[in-house]
């Protein structure tokens, strides 16, 4: 079966995330033993489109573990909907004719859950494709990690390690907003590696004056001062209710006006979500009569050099994927399983989510050791 698989294509898409060239270098040399030739394609699926291209060998793939972003470069471009000259186009076809073309026996697609939805299209399209799980947010369905995460929670936590003794300092409130629009993983886990006093993540709504009684505690014991770790998607029990309705309303349009409507909605909430986190530092200002700051830390945590788990993790993903391309498997997602990996058909991993369930043992251990969650 390995003799059959001469040459694959290999692209990053979506956001930059530390491991990525930890990842290519694992497809790459691996491949490279079993024979393989490996061409990247650059910046994302739009280099499959408009044939950019870049051969990787054994010297294009040296030196490249430790260093951050992606040597092929990203993009969020899909396949069914790309932007060619200002004009919105399925270039599903064009793909499939360079694939071809190019003799490309598989195309390993490093990428979070918008990338396995494109790959799945792809598949049903007639192409071979894998994908790895990439995304600070730890939020792919059917992996027990990604690679980008543990470095994210790394930066995340010295952050609010340094927030610290400013808040501890001026006896401020200091509201720290984290990444995480959907999924509060990288939050949760900073806050309670960070020690935060308050963890606010979209799976659990809050109430600000819940997040008010927690703190003016703190100033009753003497304590005028805390941290807020907040994730950028976490919202108030009144904005998820309207966000839900929202979201519902969309499910249930039937006529094409109605979805373009209930989308204009939804858009709309979004823009006013997007400053919700210095609405939210005004509020306990005003409750708690302390003063407050706040600190995004942005695209500063999917920045820089891999930690070594994501190394380590990237590798053996990316090691895995191009064993699977050799045995003649395709249309997986190669998950993390323990020290293991399994591949799983995309299908089960596309338009999923995997969400901080309400009872994870991280938030009963936030909850044990009195850190507030605003509920």
């Amino acid at each position: 079966m390995g003799n059959k698989i001469q040459r694959i294509g290999i692209l990053t898409a979506g956001g930059d995330s530390p491991g990525l060239n930890a990842a290519i270098r694992g497809v790459g040399k691996t491949a490279l033993n079993h024979g393989i030739e490996i061409i990247g394609f650059r910046d994302g699926f739009r280099g499959l489109v408009e044939n950019r291209r870049l051969r990787l060998d054994k010297t294009t793939l040296a030196g490249i573990l430790t260093v951050g972003g992606t040597i092929l470069g990203t993009s969020r471009d899909k396949p069914h909907r790309m932007v060619i000259d200002g004009r919105t186009k399925d270039m599903t076809a064009v793909i499939k004719e360079n694939y071809k073309a190019w003799g490309l026996d598989c195309v390993v697609c490093l990428g979070g859950g918008g990338t396995a939805k494109n790959a799945l299209r792809l598949k049903q399209a007639g192409l071979n494709v894998i994908t790895l799980p990439k995304t600070i947010d730890n939020d792919v369905a059917m992996t027990d990690a990604t690679f980008g995460f543990a470095t994210a929670l790394d930066i995340a936590t010295e952050t609010i390690d340094r927030l610290h003794s400013t808040a501890h300092s001026h006896h401020r409130i200091i509201v720290a907003e984290v990444m995480g629009h959907r999924a509060g993983w990288l939050t949760l886990g900073a806050g309670i590696a960070g020690g935060a006093d308050v963890i606010l993540i979209p799976e659990i709504p809050y109430r600000v004056e819940k997040i008010a009684e927690a703190i003016k505690r703190r100033s009753k014991r003497g304590t005028n001062f805390s941290i807020v770790a907040v994730a950028e998607g976490a919202m108030s029990r009144d904005d998820h209710r309207a966000f839900a309705a929202a979201e519902k309303k969309l499910e249930r349009a039937k006529s094409i006006h109605d979805k373009k409507q209930a989308k204009i909605e939804l858009a709309a909430m979004d823009v006013r979500h997007q400053g919700n986190t210095l609405r939210l530092a005004r509020q306990l200002e005003e409750l708690t009569h302390l003063e407050s700051r706040v600190t995004i830390l942005g695209y500063v945590q999917r920045g820089g050099t891999p930690c070594a788990a994501d190394r380590i993790l990237a590798t053996r993903l990316g090691s895995a994927a191009a064993d699977l391309i050799a045995e003649g498997v395709f249309g997986v997602m190669v998950a993390a399983r323990g020290d293991g990996f399994e591949p799983v058909p995309l299908e089960k991993v596309a338009g999923k989510r995997k969400i901080v369930p309400v009872d994870h043992s991280w938030v009963k251990t936030a909850r044990n050791v009195g850190t507030c969650l605003g509920d």
